[in-house]
């Protein structure tokens, strides 16, 4: 009944059934530990954001890097800012998500010698990329800026290319290490994203608040591979189940041209008989027919054998 199951074509539709159902399930897998990433992100800079703002030396120090945990505390750094060591950074975009721009990186040197790198806003690129923009002036004298606390930026964790051979104080990357080589002063791990004092007119516009309210499509990609690995068995036992119906209906209608073919001779020989019959039946009614009106019956002579 099912031995078509052993063809070529259906063996080859098993297995590669049987190569996709993993398949599917480790992707919607992969889709879930995305969504739960996502959602635990959210919590982090939920909570994070939410906290009082503590002095940035309290969570960041010299050579160490920033602890994952402590992105997007809130600090306080008080300081001067060191504004001839400012650097700019390439392709970024504004709020607005499609202005492409730069941030302006100045290190703000602390009263104990130290240094952090404050990413005061975003400004515009201008049409010529191969020198260094006009950057809104920093503030001067002693100045304290309240930010979000981020980590150091990486080609690895970023995905964006650490180009070299870049116009002079140009950079690609937010980087405290290589900021602290640049500048040949010992920088603190990570970087302040400046919330406040707010933007003036003639300042770099602040960047924004990150989003911790959406949660991503990863989990309805995750239900969507788990109900496409689902419903390879099931399509397969349909298509088998239809294949087997097609196959019994071939064959019945095979049956019956078959037996169409068998009783037609049969039917002819039996017609051809009761053909004979009646011609002989109707042979000795005229024969009778004319013997009683005395007419003679005119035979024809048999041949001898």
């Amino acid at each position: 009944m099912y031995r078509f199951l052993l063809s070529r074509q259906w063996v080859i539709l098993t297995l590669l059934g049987l190569v996709l159902i993993p398949v599917m399930i480790k992707l919607g897998f992969w889709q879930y530990h995305r969504h739960q990433h996502k959602v635990a992100q959210n919590a982090q800079i939920a909570h994070n954001l939410a906290a009082t703002p503590v002095p940035v030396t309290e969570l960041a120090a010299v050579g160490r890097s920033l602890p994952h945990g402590d992105m997007w505390r809130r600090v306080t750094a008080s300081g001067s800012y060191d504004t001839a060591h400012e650097v700019v950074v390439r392709q970024r975009t504004a709020a607005d998500e499609q202005s492409i721009g730069y941030y302006v990186l100045t290190p703000l040197v602390l009263a104990n010698g130290d240094a952090v790198v404050v990413n005061r806003g975003w400004i515009p690129a201008g049409n010529d990329l191969t020198k260094f923009p006009k950057v809104p002036a920093a503030p001067k004298g002693t100045v304290t800026v309240t930010g979000r606390m981020m980590v150091d930026e990486t080609t690895e964790a970023s995905g964006i290319k650490d180009t070299k051979g870049l116009p002079p104080r140009q950079v690609m990357l937010i980087n405290s290490e290589q900021q602290a080589k640049r500048v040949g002063r010992p920088m603190l791990g990570g970087y302040i994203e400046q919330t406040a004092p707010e933007s003036k007119d003639n300042s770099p516009e602040l960047v924004p608040e990150p989003d911790h309210d959406s949660i991503g499509p990863h989990m309805a990609y995750a239900i969507q591979w788990w109900l496409f690995a689902a419903a390879v068995p099931v399509g397969w036992v349909v298509l088998a189940r239809r294949e087997r119906r097609e196959r019994m209906a071939a064959a019945a209608k095979a049956a019956e041209q078959a037996d169409a073919e068998a009783d037609g001779p049969a039917d002819a020989k039996t017609d051809a008989t009761a053909d004979a019959k009646t011609d002989s039946t109707a042979e000795v009614t005229a024969d009778a027919e004319q013997s009683a009106a005395g007419e003679p019956v005119a035979r024809t002579a048999a041949p001898a054998d």
